[in-house]
């Protein structure tokens, strides 16, 4: 069994733990990350923008977010409940249809984080989403057939692009 860690730095969102000699981050007290590829009947996939600190730009993304982050009242929050919740606040979406697609580590060598896909469908628009208060999230509605260019657009215009929006759309659709 592996050694278990232990803590260098704690911070407000991660903390900075050692194990085996090797540093790495982790978010204390969530259940888990999730990320939502939602796709609507017309041929759509939903993506959200917003500021990111660590990248200084705003970056194109799937909704995504923390399972359990919203205090103890929500320590045991279900991966695909944060899933349902995220694509609600994020988006202003929500589906009727949900698929766990996949699960892996978002970056191995520098963090234990595990990221969990879901596909949902069948969406109806219940609000304008946005989020929080914390945060400023702009939503788009992108046809598939025309993803690449709106990337393409959305990066020369300034934006990153997550990593997680390849990889949760192939998997939609090719798993």
């Amino acid at each position: 069994m592996a050694e278990p860690p232990h803590l260098i730095a704690a911070g407000r969102h991660v903390n900075l733990v050692t194990r085996g000699g090797w540093e790495y981050a982790t978010r204390p007290d969530i259940g888990g990350i999730v990320a939502i590829v939602a796709l609507t009947d017309d041929g759509r996939i939903v993506l959200i923008e917003q500021h990111r600190p660590p990248a200084g730009c705003p970056v194109i993304e799937l909704p995504a977010g923390l399972a359990g982050d919203r205090g103890d009242a929500s320590a045991d929050e279900a991966l695909l409940e944060a899933a349902q919740r995220e694509l609600r606040e994020e988006s202003g979406y929500e589906a009727s249809q949900w698929a766990r697609l996949f699960e892996a580590y978002t970056s191995p060598g520098i963090s234990d984080e595990i990221l969990t896909f879901f596909r949902a469908t069948s969406l109806r628009r219940v609000s304008a989403g946005g989020a929080d208060a914390n945060e400023r999230i702009t939503v788009h509605m992108v046809p598939l057939a025309g993803l690449g260019r709106f990337v393409e657009s959305r990066r020369v215009a300034g934006c990153a692009v997550d990593l997680k929006l390849y990889a949760g759309l192939y998997a939609a659709l090719h798993l």
